[in-house]
């Protein structure tokens, strides 16, 4: 029964830290972003562009399932996914420099965002693509 105990509790102990692990890189990434972006705007949107976040969540994923298709329909989704959240970088600017405040272009950004997000999981499935 000790053993039993032991071993459930070395499993919840390497998860947390795989947890913690997985938050402090993914941090560490968003304040790069931040910091490189306080210099060099174009630089920080570049990092910002980059999918590291995606493939970090992908590699995560493949560690944790090893599962081929899981793994395609994750990729497949992110896809998908990214082309209702690029109008927000348009937007964002666009609202900013007609003198917009920036929490409220923000906001009316987000919101677009979350509606294209709605409209791509209900016309998605109807076009065939797997969500």
């Amino acid at each position: 029964m000790v053993s039993i105990a032991n071993r459930l509790s070395g499993r919840i102990v390497r998860g947390m830290w795989y947890l913690v692990i997985k938050a402090l890189l993914s941090g560490i990434i968003i304040a790069i972003v931040s910091e490189v972006a306080k210099r060099y705007p174009g630089v920080g949107g570049l990092i910002a562009s980059l999918p590291l976040i995606s493939v970090l969540g992908m590699i995560w994923l493949w560690r944790d399932t090893r599962d081929p298709v899981r793994m395609a329909s994750h990729a497949e989704a992110t896809f998908w996914f990214v082309l209702p959240s690029l109008p927000l970088f348009l937007l964002l600017p666009l609202m900013l420099r007609q003198g917009m405040p920036f929490w409220a272009a923000l906001t009316i950004g987000c919101g677009v965002t979350i509606l294209l997000y709605l409209a791509t999981i209900w016309i998605g499935p109807k076009l065939g693509l797997r969500l």
